[in-house]
């Protein structure tokens, strides 16, 4: 939201939410009624009816940019601006496809009231070099004058201090603006193509390129990572007056005052308002190798629809806990494709980065499911990519990598001591967080408890929590003659004392419980009973008078930066042990 608010700021179907999707729709059902039913062949119109797949096709165009994105600001090379971006950009940046939906109604009702825009030709090349010579003109130039416009206080602070909120931009980010500032921005889109209109030389060939072109320049220009080669300006000089790259428009968000231009910076030369350091940012961002952290975290895919959830999957899912949405079914075949390419082949790849005041953060993923973890005939292929992910890190000289998740099961590698056993010579400290996960379980139990049940597989984290207990003064109280056995042989002499078998439910309403725990056992449990789980999935809810904790997990310190997405299940800002 701009610092002062000016009038039509708001989109018109804010109040809609998720729904406003809708607005589009009586334009769509027409559209396909009059192409599929109509008996007239003049009303069954080609350009009509490809509105909603352009529509679409721009959306994913933006997903391509967000994701990669994402990647290579995470991955270091090339990355222009080092700067966090946080939770509050992600909210503010949510709803990028609403100058979408703004564009399909203009387009339909563009279609409905010019006669002239029917039955376009699928190519003319007169009509594509009207658009190409109106765009480098009028449009550009008036977008420069508007641009400048807006950066005077009284428009600036009322509509164009939204967009220039986010410092560090995504590819998004470009159209962060308020509902009146894209109005006057698709007026001068529309200029080239209502010429073509008017003019009878409109093709559907030129209105797709046309607009996919402003789509890919507002991408590139805010992906916040240098891609644009020195032997392009090399060969043809003259480019740099025509077409900017990342790292020029960056300048104009950091300084705000130079580099107006919108896609092509010849009228930031001829009025002198060029970045002196443009080229120097150029150069330098280019040079930049990619960044070698100190601290890795190994973790990997947990469900098929996680895959979206992820940091470099869909935004608006990734800044809040994972939960299954009923428009996953429609993008099933994605879904599946997904699957069956990390089944068959998958490499570790990296999630996201973090600062933590001089320490560098990368999270990587190894590009498996929670599913194939359980499955034997995958054990080996997942203790390779793990294998390889430790090796890598001790390559790059990372100094800590901690196994998340699955990568730490001990009956995969024994947490971990597998990779040590075989590679001896590891310099890089491999670890699970088993030590502090317990001591999250542990502090998690009110005080003042005398006695909790431990149930379920029992892991190394398991055992430390009842060592941990013991030393206390805490009873534990097993439910299963087998669990209680191997806790006795793990545990010492004196801490076995504490340790009691029941076959009795209802001898404790504190329960510490890992995987295995099925439901018929948590409704064996006595009313109000709180579940602390221990595991690293949190167990199947069964109970709504009963209290379940989630899996052990922390606050993290505000001097950790760039936190802009959810961990798993997990709320903001907290991470698992």
């Amino acid at each position: 939201m701009a610092s002062k608010p000016g009038i039509l700021t708001e989109w018109p179907w804010t109040f809609l939410g998720n729904f406003k999707y809708l607005v589009l729709a009586p334009f769509v059902g027409h559209s396909i009624y009059t192409y599929f039913m109509s008996k007239d062949e003049s009303q069954r119109d080609i350009i009509y009816i490809i509105i909603l797949p352009l529509l679409l096709s721009r959306v994913i165009h933006n997903q391509i940019w967000i994701s990669l994105s994402r990647y290579r600001t995470a991955k270091g090379n090339n990355r222009i601006v080092d700067k966090s971006i946080e939770f509050d950009q992600v909210d503010r940046e949510s709803n990028w496809d609403d100058q979408i939906i703004l564009n399909g109604l203009l387009y339909y009702i563009t279609y409905l009231m010019l006669e002239q825009a029917h039955h376009p030709p699928l190519w003319r090349t007169d009509g594509i070099i009207i658009i190409a010579l109106l765009h480098i003109g009028p449009v550009e130039f008036l977008y420069y004058w508007l641009h400048r416009a807006l950066h005077h206080h009284f428009l600036y602070s009322r509509y164009h201090s939204h967009h220039h909120s986010s410092i560090v931009t995504e590819p998004i980010t470009s159209v962060i603006h308020p509902f009146a500032e894209h109005l006057s921005y698709f007026t001068l889109f529309a200029i080239p193509l209502l010429t073509t209109i008017f003019t009878r030389t409109v093709s559907i060939a030129a209105v797709g390129a046309y607009v996919t072109y402003i789509d890919f320049m507002n991408n590139m220009g805010h992906c916040n990572f240098e891609l644009i080669p020195k032997w392009m300006f090399s060969i043809f000089p003259p480019l740099k007056y025509l077409m900017y790259t990342p790292s020029y428009h960056s300048l104009h968000h950091t300084q705000f005052r130079t580099n107006y231009s919108l896609f092509m910076p010849m009228y930031d030369y001829i009025y002198d308002t060029v970045d002196k350091s443009s080229d120097t940012l150029y150069e330098k961002s280019l040079e930049r190798e990619a960044e070698v952290p100190d601290v890795v975290h190994l973790t990997h895919l947990t469900t098929p629809e996680s895959i979206y959830h992820l940091r470099l999957g869909f935004v608006s899912l990734a800044s809040k806990p994972h939960t299954s949405k009923w428009y996953f079914w429609l993008i099933w075949p994605i879904t599946l494709w997904s699957i069956m390419i990390t089944w068959i082949y998958g490499r570790t790849f990296i999630v996201e980065r973090n600062l933590f005041k001089n320490l560098k953060l990368q999270t990587w993923a190894i590009p498996k499911y929670r599913i194939q973890y359980l499955m034997k005939s995958q054990r080996e292929t997942i203790n390779n990519l793990i294998e390889e992910a430790i090796i890598e890190a001790d390559q790059k000289g990372i100094k800590i990598l901690s196994l998340g998740l699955l990568n730490q099961e001990e009956r995969l590698n024994s947490n971990g001591e597998l990779y040590i056993r075989r590679n001896p010579q590891l310099k890089v400290k491999v670890v699970d967080g088993s030590s502090l996960a317990a001591a999250v379980v542990v502090n998690s139990i009110p005080k003042g408890t005398a006695q909790v049940v431990l149930r379920g597989h029992l892991s190394k984290v398991a055992y430390s929590i009842a060592l941990t207990l013991y030393q206390g003064g805490i009873q534990v109280v097993t439910l299963d003659e087998e669990e209680y056995k191997r806790l006795n042989t793990k545990l010492t002499p004196e801490a076995a004392t504490k340790l009691v078998l029941s076959k009795s439910y209802n001898v404790s309403k504190i329960w510490l419980v890992g995987d295995g725990l099925g439901e018929d056992e948590q409704l064996k449990a006595p009313k109000g009973t709180l579940f602390i789980p221990y595991s690293q999935f949190p167990p199947k809810k069964a109970r709504k008078d009963c209290f379940y904790f989630s899996t052990p997990a922390m606050i993290t310190p505000k001097h950790l930066e760039n936190v802009d997405s959810c961990e798993n299940w997990l709320p903001r800002r907290v991470m698992s042990a």
